[in-house]
């Protein structure tokens, strides 16, 4: 019975029709961005391309940084042949990367007339030059069909330089915009992406006022990510889209930069099709882009993260799919009628996992996805959920099941004394300091190494329960699915109770250190029950033999930070003053 209801509401699917306000205004943008200079890799997800019905290409990152990066005779003939390849697999547009301003250095010294050596913005032989040398990039990659263009956070960047006519940091950025769009729109007649990014509201507003004073109407278009300045499942969707008055895309990390990079449980569909439903109701945007690696290997094509490539491309297709109905649908497309209830089981746990693991109550404080509580004080203030939340309240589950504040509750209490000094949260979040949210020292206290020891061992339970679901599955699979699906949440098992382990060693140290009246037996075991698991099961990952792909995240090198906190806690962290915890008698 549940067979035909399934094959039933499939094929109701599979007539519902493309939103019609999408298909009117423009063909919906369905892109994947490739970040990685493996030739194999890019390969593969052009080979895959097809069947998803994807037609924007983006070549970034390791294979396209900077447009100049195209006069290196490899780069030129990958992209060269990368472009050839999409084109040949039914892809229409296929961008390359640029950040403008370069260095100052890139730029002849006879335009740096300004103060302190900056460029001359007002002189007309600097923007010839400019343009020329534009031309002279785009001539080397001439198949290409569109530029995405960072112009904010580059090396020089243009509101810094000197002029007396462009008055406001928005005019010089505008300005610039329009000096590229020149060559790129009006010469080449290509698209030009403008890729927004901000790390506070204020220069969010500041990139999207410039991109209101850019005087080219036609071929400019906008790239917003899914969320405000960068990828954490616990933001909230990007509130500035709706005012941009250009056609846009959205840019979903479907691979998971710093949430596993497909290496571990990693295949959320209701995260990605959640966000997309709200943006494909702004008339503004007409499509999205998805990363599908983050470097190396670590492409999520024919991996089990590749469910979330799939669950954008049906959202796409029907407004009105469950995305119950995805997972079903991808796991009975890829393992099988018999395999699918276990497999689709297993992966649905995987948000809850990552956001209870990488995450410490909503905030992430894995450093691109590596285990890192200190001294990486972007979890503290760069990255946290509140600067984009008001009030910025937000909700644990995981066993916690309670309201927090996310700066007098979360930072106040999990942040080292350090990270509320160095200029950053004065600089991006003011306001907080102002307020009295976050006060000096290190505050952390008893009852939140409560609400952190109950969060992680429910992730751990989460990822036992997905494992137990794959052994149950074995019989239904082929053995290479099998065993890769064995090693996706072995991998993630090892990774939570690393987690586990070093955040009950490393908060109930921030406790101990406190001084005497924080200091008793119930806390002394803690510490190191955390030091010995985490010495225990970095033993266990480095025997471990599927290690998964190469990739910004070295997953085996986790064990060696979990050694570190050992080696830094069970001695005497001297950043701590060389406190020591005694061994339980």
């Amino acid at each position: 019975m549940w067979r035909r209801m399934i094959a039933v509401l499939t094929l109701a699917a599979l007539l519902t029709p493309v939103p019609a306000a999408q298909a009117g205004r423009h063909e919906t943008v369905r892109g994947w961005t490739i970040l990685s200079d493996s030739d194999a890799g890019a390969d593969a997800v052009i080979a895959a391309a097809r069947p998803y019905r994807i037609n924007h290409l983006q070549l970034s990152h390791e294979i396209v940084y900077d447009l100049r990066e195209v006069r290196d005779p490899r780069k030129q003939a990958q992209t060269n042949r990368l472009t050839e390849s999409a084109h040949r697999a039914g892809v229409k547009e296929v961008a390359v990367w640029d950040h403008a301003l370069y260095g100052l250095d890139y730029y002849p010294r006879r335009f740096r007339t300004g103060p302190g050596g900056t460029i001359d913005l007002d002189n007309p032989e600097f923007w010839a030059w400019f343009k020329q040398d534009y031309r002279s990039m785009l001539d080397l990659v001439p198949g290409t069909d569109a530029v995405v263009l960072t112009f904010i956070e580059t090396g020089a960047r243009v509101e810094r330089q000197y002029s007396a006519k462009l008055k406001t940091d928005a005019e010089k950025l505008a300005y610039l915009v329009d000096q590229v769009a020149d060559v790129v729109v009006d010469e080449r007649e290509r698209n030009l992406y403008l890729r927004t990014f901000g790390y506070f509201p204020a220069e969010i507003e500041r990139t999207v006022e410039a991109i209101g004073l850019v005087e080219h109407r036609d071929g400019i278009r906008v790239m917003a990510k899914a969320v405000p300045h960068d990828f954490f499942m616990t933001h909230p969707n990007d509130r500035w889209v709706q005012a941009i008055d250009r056609p846009t895309i959205i840019e979903f990390d479907t691979a998971g930069e710093y949430n596993g990079q497909g290496k571990i449980a990693g295949a959320w569909p209701e995260e990605h099709v959640n966000r997309w439903r709200y943006y494909e109701q702004l008339p503004n945007v007409i499509g999205y882009t998805a990363r599908t690696d983050r470097y190396g290997e670590s492409r999520i094509v024919g991996t089990p993260t590749e469910l979330n490539l799939y669950a954008l491309h049906r959202a796409t297709q029907s407004r009105y799919l469950p995305v119950d109905l995805m997972y079903w649908e991808y796991a009975i497309k890829t393992y099988g009628w018999l395999a699918a209830a276990r497999v689709q089981s297993a992966l649905r746990r995987s948000f809850d996992i990552v956001t209870s693991s990488l995450y410490t109550l909503g905030t992430n404080n894995a450093n691109h996805s590596k285990l890192d509580y200190e001294p990486y004080c972007s979890s503290y203030h760069r990255s946290v959920p509140g600067k984009w939340i008001d009030p910025p309240v937000v909700t644990v589950g995981h066993d916690v099941n309670r309201g927090f504040h996310d700066w007098i509750d979360i930072v106040d209490h999990l942040a080292p004394a350090s990270c509320k000094t160095d200029g950053i949260l004065r600089r991006e979040a003011g306001y907080v300091l102002d307020n009295g949210w976050v006060k000096p020292g290190n505050n952390m206290e008893p009852a939140y190494l409560d609400h952190i020891v109950a969060e992680k061992n429910w992730s751990v339970r989460q990822a036992e329960a997905s494992l137990a679901d794959i052994e149950a599955a074995n019989r239904f699979l082929r053995p290479e699915q099998y065993r890769q699906l064995k090693g996706y949440f072995e991998r993630t098992l090892f990774t939570v109770k690393l987690h586990r382990s070093v955040a009950k060693a490393y908060f109930g140290y921030r406790i101990w250190v406190r001084g005497e009246s924080f200091q008793n037996p119930a806390l002394q075991r803690a510490i190191w029950d955390g030091l010995t698991e985490a010495r225990q099961v970095a033993a266990q990952m480095r025997g471990y033999p599927e290690r998964a792909a190469t990739g910004e995240w070295n997953w085996i090198v986790d064990a060696d930070q979990a050694d570190l906190y050992y080696t830094r806690i069970s001695a005497g962290w001297d950043r701590y003053g060389n406190v020591k915890v005694p061994p339980p008698s």
